[in-house]
């Protein structure tokens, strides 16, 4: 057994900023002392690396990942009449944009092992929403907790239905699918640089990838208010989404190191997998796959007894999601594929979270383990 007795961090960004913290405030020094606080030079620099890493032709910055998943969609004038296909299992933001632009959330379901969407229950969808009088428009696929999804999968169903696939990659970023980095993939990708995630910030942001050349330019033009060849031509409405530039200086001297926190990540998880996979449902990846490991979520029977086991020796957790989607008050009105979406409401009483970050000693991972199995 381990002998540890501080408490755990969930996520540390405290000790990733210890690491870099003279670089942090050399960035950040920079850009006060320029002064162009919006769209600045750090902005475009950082966009420019981010094509690099990903294999993207466009990367485009913006305020969140919210508002990169509405501008995507706002792009492809998506509203009213328009189904869009939404993983019932996942953060409420991949439902909000849709339903925000006007267009008809409905929900399919996901796969046990991965927390993915099923390909299976997209396509059973595709046929109700027409029966229903809708167009399908799109699909939502999410990397929940940064494990890309059967894309192969999901594409053969999208392309013979005509669905626009936007990846939510907010969790993902960093992830690769079959070689294929996250934000090559589809036909769009967002993602969120929440602090709390892979790459993340010290504020708010977000980023959206393609290798169209149209949409790009019309997200670019979407992110500052619609703006046409100059500022005040405005030729469309848009919305104010910009990455800010003390944001995008941090974020380029996170990106630096991200290649060894993933790797990282990856030890870690793979620790985790190793002790814990005989106890407990620990998370399945799919041949080909890469995961950015946001979250290491396994599923477990009696979760609020095992929480509270956890507790008491000062190590946190956290239950992504404790409600389906379409268990949530503010979506019961959107339909479900009829099918169902018992596997989403069932993971969601089943899930939970352990401390993963890439800077999380072999000691303390050890006493989580054991604390874990102490059961």
């Amino acid at each position: 057994m381990s002998e540890y007795t501080e408490n755990v961090a969930f996520i540390d960004l405290a000790a990733q900023q210890a690491g870099i913290r003279d670089k942090l405030d050399v960035a950040i020094k920079a850009v006060l002392d320029h002064g162009q606080y919006i769209m600045g030079p750090e902005v475009k620099a950082f966009e420019t690396e981010l094509c690099t890493f990903t294999g993207a032709n466009h990367a485009l910055g913006c305020a969140n990942g919210t508002d990169a998943l509405s501008l995507v969609l706002m792009a492809w004038g998506i509203g009213r009449g328009d189904a869009v296909f939404v993983p019932s299992f996942t953060y409420v933001a991949t439902a909000e944009a849709p339903a925000q632009l006007g267009a008809t959330v409905f929900f399919v379901d996901v796969l046990e092992d991965t927390f993915n969407l099923d390909a299976e229950s997209l396509k059973q969808a595709v046929v109700e929403a027409k029966q229903q009088g809708l167009t399908p428009a799109a699909v939502i696929p999410v990397d929940l907790f940064g494990q890309p999804c059967d894309y192969y999968s999901i594409e053969a169903v999208a392309r013979e239905s005509g669905l626009k696939i936007l990846i939510d990659g907010a969790q993902s970023f960093g992830a690769s699918y079959h070689g294929n980095r996250v934000g090559s993939l589809g036909d769009a990708t967002t993602t969120s640089f929440f602090p709390a995630k892979p790459l993340g910030c010290y504020g708010d942001g977000g980023a959206v990838f393609t290798n169209d050349d149209e949409l790009a330019d019309l997200v670019n033009s979407l992110r500052l208010h619609g703006k046409g060849d100059m500022k005040y031509d405005n030729v469309r409405i848009g919305m104010n989404s910009r990455l800010d530039t003390i944001q995008a200086a941090i974020l380029l001297e996170k990106l630096k190191i991200f290649p060894q926190e993933l790797a990282a990540r990856d030890q870690i998880a793979q620790r985790y997998t190793q002790s814990l996979n005989e106890t407990f449902h620990t998370p399945t990846l799919i041949d080909g796959v890469a995961s950015a490991w946001a979250q290491y979520t396994l599923r477990v029977s009696d979760r609020t007894s095992l929480q509270g086991r956890l507790k008491e020796q000062n190590i946190p957790s956290v239950v992504y999601y404790p409600l389906a989607l379409s268990q949530q008050a503010g979506y019961q009105s959107y339909p479900s594929v009829s099918t169902g979406v018992a596997v989403s409401e069932t993971l969601s009483g089943q899930v939970m979270s352990l401390p993963m970050h890439p800077y999380l000693k072999n000691s303390v991972e050890q006493h989580i383990i054991d604390q874990m199995l102490a059961g």
